[in-house]
């Protein structure tokens, strides 16, 4: 699994012209979901976003996470992270999820936010998007559960 992470000051995800997904402060998640993935990686990705400490503290250190800013998280789903493009000039997906098992572990994800009490917006599942966001700092960091050691 991996997941790329961005502060934002807010973020928001338009499908066919609507808005289907908006936040304040808080985290920007772009989740791309492999073949094999499993809960061991679900975990890992789960427990590195709620405890991130990537929120400036009175003292300008990033010493807060998402819980004490009592921030929200937009996800939307993205196979083209596991997009190869080492050869040729198209990208290979072939280490993406298929979409039935990518929509089980996205919808796992967001589940598992939302039971540290994160207020979880998303995307639409598949659907061709248009996100915007105001990246905060910018940081932006990726997560990849197959990095874990």
């Amino acid at each position: 699994m991996r997941v790329v992470v961005q502060r934002v000051r807010e973020a928001s995800v338009q499908v066919a012209g609507q808005t289907v997904g908006s936040i304040g402060n808080g985290l920007l998640l772009l989740v791309g979901i492999a073949v094999g993935d499993q809960t061991v990686d679900l975990n890992y990705i789960v427990q590195k976003i709620v405890h991130l400490r990537i929120f400036e503290d009175a003292q300008g250190k990033m010493n807060r996470d998402i819980l004490e800013l009592g921030g929200s998280v937009l996800s939307v789903s993205q196979f083209t992270l596991y997009g190869d493009v080492r050869h040729g000039r198209r990208p290979s997906f072939s280490k993406a999820a298929d979409q039935k098992q990518a929509r089980q572990w996205f919808d796992e994800l967001n589940s598992n936010l939302r039971k540290h009490d994160l207020t979880v917006e998303t995307g639409v599942f598949g659907a061709m998007m248009d996100v915007r966001l105001v990246n905060d700092g910018p940081v932006t960091l990726i997560l990849d559960s197959e990095r874990q050691c």
